[in-house]
């Protein structure tokens, strides 16, 4: 496959992810926000969720839920936003179309044409649990329909590789956010306050359900463990990786316990440190210095895919690449 095809197929999925996962914490900051009455504070540790603090408050002056709202849903200015990610998934599925099948594509346009849609009506902040909700549905019909439609080929595998990498981005990200910006007062710890914060992460990776049936009540540690070091729900990082270190290696066709380059490399440590720590140990350690290395951890397995295997030489701008 030509580096430049793997590339956007890894960007497509890379991006249809993103935009399912800020509809996912948009959505549950809403109706926490709504039990909480809690203010404009509520909502800029969602902007912090995505890394994107410098570049709202250069376009914003307070963090209202309007204002949040507007810069995570359908500002062009924000490369994170859904309406900028739902439009570089199309870029990249237009420059692809002969490698994915027809009702992929048509999907995505169908989900572009909705996006565009409900930016040009401009009147989702007040009540945005309907478009978020469609958007996360339509991530998921997608999924469902490409991995329905599509042979499990090597442009299969890249997009399994950027959606997992993209997801265990995310769910670390909404854990750290939790666990470091909303970490409450002593007095808070244990407080229907404290299990109302808590439940709104698991439902943010729709975790809530499956966390129940593995531990019943909410605890902190147990919520990380389940988020971080679960082998058997989808969305957690250390299932994640797997998953895209599975992928890698069914590319390279590289075999064992060995790694044929460093993105093997990197994704092989990062799924061994996961699978042989305790979350006791990363909680007495700092489970927010943990969170941070293991995103730019994550970062660098990307550097390391792009450099690897989409790189030109000399390097040339694509349009799969993260702009």
């Amino acid at each position: 496959m030509l580096s430049r095809v793997a590339d956007a197929i890894y960007w497509m999925n890379r991006y249809l992810e993103r935009a399912d996962n800020i509809a996912r914490f948009i959505d549950v900051n809403y109706h926490l926000s709504l039990d909480l009455r809690g203010g404009d504070e509520q909502w800029l540790p969602l902007v912090a969720t995505t890394a994107a603090l410098p570049q709202f408050h250069e376009r914003f002056d307070r963090p209202t839920r309007g204002n949040v709202i507007k810069f995570l849903a359908f500002d062009r200015e924000n490369p994170d936003s859904i309406l900028s990610c739902v439009e570089r998934a199309r870029e990249n599925a237009r420059a692809v179309r002969d490698q994915i099948t027809i009702e992929t594509w048509e999907e995505i346009n169908t989900f572009y044409l909705m996006v565009r849609h409900e930016a040009a009506l401009d009147n989702v902040t007040g009540d945005p649990h309907r478009f978020l909700s469609n958007v996360k549905t339509t991530g998921g019909l997608i999924q469902g329909v490409t991995d329905a439609t599509t042979s499990r080929s090597e442009g299969w595998h890249w997009g399994r590789i950027g959606r997992m990498l993209e997801r265990a981005d995310k769910t670390s990200r909404i854990l750290d956010v939790k666990y470091f910006i909303l970490l409450p007062a002593v007095t808070d710890v244990g407080t229907p306050l404290d299990d109302l914060q808590w439940t709104a992460l698991l439902k943010s990776a729709s975790a809530l359900e499956m966390y129940r049936k593995r531990y019943g009540r909410i605890a902190p540690e147990r919520v990380a463990e389940f988020l971080l070091l679960d082998r058997e729900f989808p969305r957690s990082v250390q299932f994640c990786l797997h998953l895209a270190d599975v992928s890698l290696r069914t590319i390279t066709g590289t075999q064992g316990e060995t790694f044929s380059n460093p993105a093997e490399q990197m994704l092989g440590r990062l799924g061994s440190m996961l699978a042989y720590s305790g979350i006791e140990e990363i909680v007495t350690a700092g489970l927010h210095e943990f969170l941070d290395q293991l995103q730019r951890d994550l970062n660098t397995v990307d550097d390391a895919i792009h450099d690897g295997f989409f790189a030109l030489r000399p390097a040339a701008a694509t349009i799969g690449g993260n702009q």
